[in-house]
């Protein structure tokens, strides 16, 4: 699976803005399978004709079998100033998740804390401070419904390893094809029904108000029917 042009949302001369698919890695791991930082860098590097080495900063990531929007800084200066902005929960990150289970509430605000276990690459969600769990906080909101599916709208308060699927899967909603947070069984593809649909923040260096939203992928039959149906 490698990176293509048309997954490209928006790019000037300092961020590039792309659609992650499911299976991506957004950084190459230790294995050394590369990640989409690599490919877009080959990419570019081709495309632009560049001599030299193509610069290219990861401002958040998303996890392997999840999709949508990916944010990277084309520039030393824009990084610089995106990192600065996240440590200030300056974006708005929104996320869709598909579970088989209906949250008993339509919408609410979820504050755990979250701790995580290296060993396992798996958090847990406790309801008091412990350790070194981090206070996890995202507000939901259930906005469509198949047969057998309900579709989640995530908005991402703070940034907490595997947050959203611990969170969820906390309230007896785990993620279709999510098996480390209870879902009854995986996804043909690997993927589990999680995507990060929007990210809104203001451009680095212009200071314009940016708004990206990712398509869901249209080969997925459940993906599509719940973008057309909100569409």
């Amino acid at each position: 699976m490698t990176f293509n042009k048309e997954q490209i949302l928006f790019e000037d001369n300092h961020l590039l803005v792309v659609n992650k698919r499911a299976g991506q890695l957004v950084q190459s791991d230790t294995e050394g399978e590369p990640g989409l930082e690599d490919e877009i860098k080959a990419f570019l590097k081709k495309r632009d004709n560049k001599p030299g080495n193509v610069y290219l900063g990861v401002v958040h990531r998303i996890d392997r079998p999840v999709s949508g929007v990916v944010l990277f800084a084309k520039s030393s200066k824009a990084l610089v100033r995106l990192n600065e902005m996240l440590k200030n929960r300056e974006f708005q990150k929104i996320y869709w998740a598909i579970s088989e289970k209906r949250p008993a509430e339509i919408e609410g605000t979820l504050v755990n804390f979250i701790l995580r276990d290296g060993k396992t690459n798996k958090s847990k969600c406790v309801s008091k401070p412990s350790g070194e769990a981090k206070e996890a906080k995202l507000h939901y909101t259930t906005i469509g419904g198949s047969e057998n599916y309900t579709l989640i709208e995530v908005e991402l308060m703070t940034g907490r390893h595997h947050q959203i699927r611990c969170q969820l899967a906390k309230i007896g909603c785990p993620i279709k094809g999510d098996l480390k947070y209870g879902a009854p069984r995986s996804n043909a593809d690997g993927s589990i029904g999680l995507h990060a649909r929007r990210l809104e923040f203001v451009h680095p260096v212009t200071k314009e108000p940016m708004r990206f939203t990712a398509p869901t992928n249209r080969e997925d039959n459940l993906w599509r029917y719940f973008e057309e149906s909100q569409s």
